[in-house]
């Protein structure tokens, strides 16, 4: 059988038995049947995988009823793939909810998809137990199991997280008060390495909000951290002791042949400085080469501009409409605007101006991209001041040197166009001077 059809029939097995807790028997630990003994709960950690959504990996919980022979998953990502969740993504306003499944069949469809599933067993009380059994239960009814997803602050890692906490009394948030290792945005570089473009274009996207100081209960949003520090965490048990809070960890299936999360996001500034430095010295280049009226060139800078148009202008009238008309607050008042915004869209219509040779798209070029340029200066220059803090250094080094070099580009270009208009004229009267 082929890895596709595995895949779909893990799936299909996931979906048949992620019935809502309407449709099916309440688990004994939701009606209060099962006893604090009988519970066995784990911490589920699943690798990342292939695609965008799934770069961060994910999390569950399962509760076994081990006298009762029953088990359930219970899964804090579930969302409804459609026109109208597209358009809710757009808008900042997706709705996740929880559902629960089979254990088996959920880590079936992960290792399909070659990825981690190791199990956590927790070390909690019987109490514990139960309790955190009836919440995850109760968190299924319908009227229970939607939410508002954020990425960062609530999403299906953080609802594990913040129902462990309430059973643990808060000790878990207590124990991760501390400071964090990095910032959001260092964590969200190092998991999407795997991408760089489009590890770039989430750079772009979002503002200082995630370059704040973090503590290590903001970094639990991430599954390995939050399997990082209950590992790490020692709790008070039933015997007033303290114990850890996971009494043993296995790994049902590691991934094969993908490549291990970054410790740290990765250094490629210095490689977005000189490719910006190398554009805009393209720029340049193709201006002086066409100081002689030649048609290559010309079309070479239009090409140019059309490209900056649809690969920059695009996601900077993009980031524009997200900050003024829709609820991704990590967007918001973002510095990158100085760098890319509706403006930046007119480099592509220009473009094509330029390379049909009309003879006002260079001039219209040239004032677009005095403004760009200028802009990306101001923004360049306000980073003195302490409300521009935002950790853009990477977007600047590459967009800023192209900015000032079409900018260059377009003013030799226009030099050049205004002596040929001046010297046919003054040819023609040196001509007739000498009849």
């Amino acid at each position: 059988m082929s890895r596709l059809a595995s895949a779909m029939l893990c799936l299909l097995g996931l979906l048949l038995t992620a019935l809502p807790a309407s449709a099916q028997e309440l688990p004994p630990w939701g009606t209060g049947e099962s006893r604090g003994e009988d519970l066995s709960v784990y911490l589920v950690t699943f690798g990342p995988g292939d695609d965008v959504p799934s770069w961060f990996g994910h999390g569950s919980l399962v509760v076994e009823d081990q006298k009762q022979h029953q088990s359930r998953l219970y899964n804090y990502g579930m969302f409804s793939f459609d026109e109208r969740m597209l358009l809710r993504y757009a808008m900042g306003r997706l709705e996740f909810w929880v559902d629960d499944a089979s254990p088996a069949a959920t880590f079936r469809f992960y290792r399909s998809l070659n990825r981690d599933v190791r199990l956590q067993e927790l070390n909690l009380t019987p109490a514990q137990k139960v309790e955190l059994g009836r919440l995850l239960a109760e968190n299924v009814l319908p009227q229970n199991r939607d939410y508002l997803y954020h990425h960062y602050n609530d999403n299906c890692v953080t609802r594990l997280r913040d129902a462990l906490d309430k059973v643990l009394g808060g000790q878990l948030h207590a124990a991760a008060s501390g400071p964090g290792r990095m910032t959001l945005r260092d964590h969200t570089r190092r998991y999407t390495d795997v991408g760089p473009p489009m590890s770039l274009l989430l750079d772009f996207l979002m503002n200082d909000e995630i370059d704040k100081p973090t503590t290590r209960w903001q970094e639990a949003f991430l599954p390995d951290e939050l399997e990082r520090q209950v590992a790490e965490l020692q709790v008070m048990g039933a015997d007033k002791q303290h114990h850890p809070l996971v009494s043993r960890s296995f790994t049902l299936y590691a991934a094969q042949g993908r490549p291990a999360t970054p410790a740290r996001p990765p250094g490629y500034a210095s490689v977005l400085l000189l490719l910006g430095l190398a554009l805009g010295g393209m720029a340049m280049g193709l201006a002086v080469w066409g100081r002689g009226g030649g048609r290559a060139p010309r079309i070479l800078l239009g090409l140019q501009s059309v490209l900056v148009g649809l690969v920059v202008g695009i996601p900077g009238l993009a980031l524009f409409i997200m900050w003024l008309g829709t609820d991704h607050t990590v967007t918001y008042r973002n510095e990158n605007l100085f760098l890319a915004n509706p403006l930046t869209v007119l480099a592509l219509p220009l473009g094509f101006l330029l390379m049909r040779g009309s003879p006002r798209a260079r001039e219209w070029m040239w004032r677009l991209w005095v403004v760009l340029a200028a802009l990306g200066v101001l923004g360049l220059v306000l980073k003195a001041l302490p409300l521009f803090d935002q950790d853009n250094w990477r977007l600047i080094a590459l967009l800023l040197p192209q900015w000032v070099g079409m900018a260059g580009a377009m003013t030799l270009g226009r030099s050049t166009v205004a002596v040929g208009q001046v010297a046919p004229p003054l040819a023609s009267t040196l001509k007739a001077s000498g009849n």
